[in-house]
């Protein structure tokens, strides 16, 4: 219990938080509406599906506020940047930003879901109370508006008004249609399985959210549901005159009630989100304007487009990430790529994998598909958006830290241990951080060979410094066929890998993380350990498992945090 209040606490109370911020919005409404007496009529008509209604309504107000928060990428990369505002297991919930932005739509889709069932009813109600067989004051109520000098409370003036109709004629219906068709759209397009067989069609579906927000903002314009006056209140008792509906034309402690829509708040709570998004797209905008420079261009055998570029006023941080955009392939989509380039280097760089559509028409536009190789001028145009924070920025925060990768989830970590050579190399910089442990699981031998070369570069430059052991990466290969096995075997007692000629042998198969784990926790017994990774969900929950599992539940022991790279 103490290891899972360490990691995952704060966590859970700012889930929790605001589950009950949802909570007390809805039931704080649903009792106003079912106890107001300005809405005792309009109850009276519909009963408690209008308080059902508005309190989904209020917390979709209070859903659709948060949602575009976590995407404003410049807000986060401030927050992270202000050590004063958020620091440590605060920083932490940053790199989750993702995850509560699907919770809050997972929010959004309950309360709107309720609302329309809400106002589905509502619609059928206010119908049957214009049927002939309607008597009391509920046929009372919906004769309102009739005669001149009064206000109707019932939207639905006749009988033989379609229901269909007036959800397709009014404000209110054409805007709520709408918002449920954008939302639809945007959650069936959000699984995983469609984000990773079409990316880009995730990604255009998902800017229908513009058709959201407007919608959202004039939805309660229409003001269907309508409630008593103040004005009227005061001359009308609702609670007697209810009673006395019959002598509404005669009595003068009952003249006819008077109704007015309530007024729209929806824009009210979205208003500064949606300013904020909009400053956040106008200054990716300024950036995609800004000339990128690029400089080298590798394709490596393993599938891998390398690119250097350059761009005037670009500051990064090791472990940071940046956006790209081809025009000439597509002029709205925008994909993330980590930062492989150190800080020290007088360029950045990125290493892309053709696994989609859209990586796939860069390597043919860059040559890096077989054809020949073009020169950095006649290349097509890229536009940079960036650079933003993530968890690996907060490695040099740790005395020791783990860094494991999985495939082409190594690429944050490259720049990652280029800032390191580089800033051992200067003997007068002052590291907190005194201790590195690297893994690399990969099942192509070939995906080595771009990653070797560093690896050798600090290798030697570890050793010659007098510092061996600083560093400590183990390397894994979990696919090869019968003419490697052999290769491997002719050749295993040379005093370099085969495969990554480094002194440090390749290991074969998965690693033993129970083993890995215990070890670390061993040699770093009163230690905090930051552990890093960036690859499949799979290997995730195995690490955040092992976390929990080697801190000691004394404070005072060795206690792993877990951070996961996710953009």
């Amino acid at each position: 219990m103490g290891c899972w209040i360490l990691n995952e606490s704060l966590s859970s109370i700012l889930v929790l938080s605001w589950l009950g911020v949802n909570l007390y919005l809805f039931i704080d409404t649903f009792l106003w509406y079912e106890k107001e007496e300005s809405f005792l009529y309009t109850r009276v008509l519909l009963g408690s599906a209008l308080a059902w209604a508005r309190a989904s309504a209020t917390c979709l107000n209070f859903n659709c506020m948060l949602i575009l928060l976590p995407i404003s990428r410049n807000l986060l990369s401030f927050m992270r940047g202000t050590y004063s505002c958020c620091h440590g297991p605060w920083k932490r919930q940053l790199d989750k930003n993702l995850k509560f932005h699907k919770l809050v739509a997972y929010g959004i889709a309950v309360n709107a879901t309720i609302h329309i069932a809400a106002h589905l009813f509502n619609l059928e109600r206010y119908h049957r109370s214009q049927s002939p067989d309607a008597e009391g004051l509920v046929a009372a109520l919906s004769k309102l508006g009739n005669a001149p000098n009064e206000s109707y409370l019932n939207p639905i003036r006749t009988f033989h008004t379609s229901t269909t109709i007036e959800l397709l004629t009014t404000v209110a219906g054409t805007t709520g249609l709408g918002l449920s068709l954008a939302l639809i759209l945007i959650l069936t397009s959000s699984t995983e399985f469609l984000r990773q067989v079409s990316y880009e069609l995730f990604w255009s579906i998902h800017h229908v959210f513009i058709i959201f927000f407007i919608s959202l903002a004039i939805h309660g314009a229409g003001r269907i549901v309508r409630g008593q006056t103040p004005e009227s209140l005061s001359k009308h008792n609702a609670t007697f005159c209810r009673e006395h509906h019959t002598e509404w034309q005669t009595a003068a402690q009952c003249p006819v009630p008077q109704f007015s829509g309530k007024e729209p708040s929806a824009w009210k709570w979205v208003l500064g989100p949606v300013v904020l998004y909009t400053c956040e797209r106008i200054i990716r905008y300024w950036r995609f304007q800004e000339e990128v420079v690029i400089t080298k261009v590798i394709s490596h055998p393993s599938g891998v487009l390398e690119l250097h570029m350059k761009k005037r006023n670009f500051k990064m941080a090791p472990g940071q990430y940046i956006f790209l955009q081809c025009p000439s392939i597509s002029a709205l989509e925008w994909h993330p790529f980590t930062l492989t380039s150190a800080p020290e280097e007088d360029f950045f760089s990125v290493h892309i994998r053709a696994v989609g559509d859209w990586t796939r028409a860069l390597f043919k536009a860059y040559g890096a598909d077989g054809q020949a190789c073009k020169e950095p001028w006649s290349l097509p145009r890229l536009a940079v958006d960036g650079p933003f924070g993530t968890a690996l920025t907060d490695v040099f925060h740790y005395s020791v830290s783990v860094c494991i990768a999985a495939g082409i989830g190594v690429t944050p970590f490259a720049a990652l241990l280029k800032s390191i050579w580089y800033q051992r190399c200067e003997r007068q910089t002052k590291l907190k951080l005194s201790k590195v442990y690297f893994y690399w699981i990969c099942r192509d031998a070939k995906a080595f060979e771009w990653f070797a070369d560093l690896l050798l570069s600090l290798e030697t430059q570890m050793s010659e410094g007098g510092s061996p052991h600083f560093l400590s990466y183990h390397i894994f290969l979990t696919g090869w066929d019968e003419n490697q096995a052999i290769h491997i075997a002719l050749h295993w007692d040379e005093n370099t890998d085969v495969i990554t000629g480094l002194r440090q042998k390749t290991f074969y198969g998965r690693p033993n993380w129970d083993n890995e784990f215990r070890q670390i926790a061993y040699d770093h017994p009163s230690s905090d350990i930051g552990v890093f990774s960036c690859g499949p969900k799979a290997l995730s929950k195995t690490l955040q498992k092992m976390c929990r599992v080697y801190s000691s539940a004394d404070p005072r022991g060795v206690q792993f945090y877990y951070n996961k790279e996710s953009f």
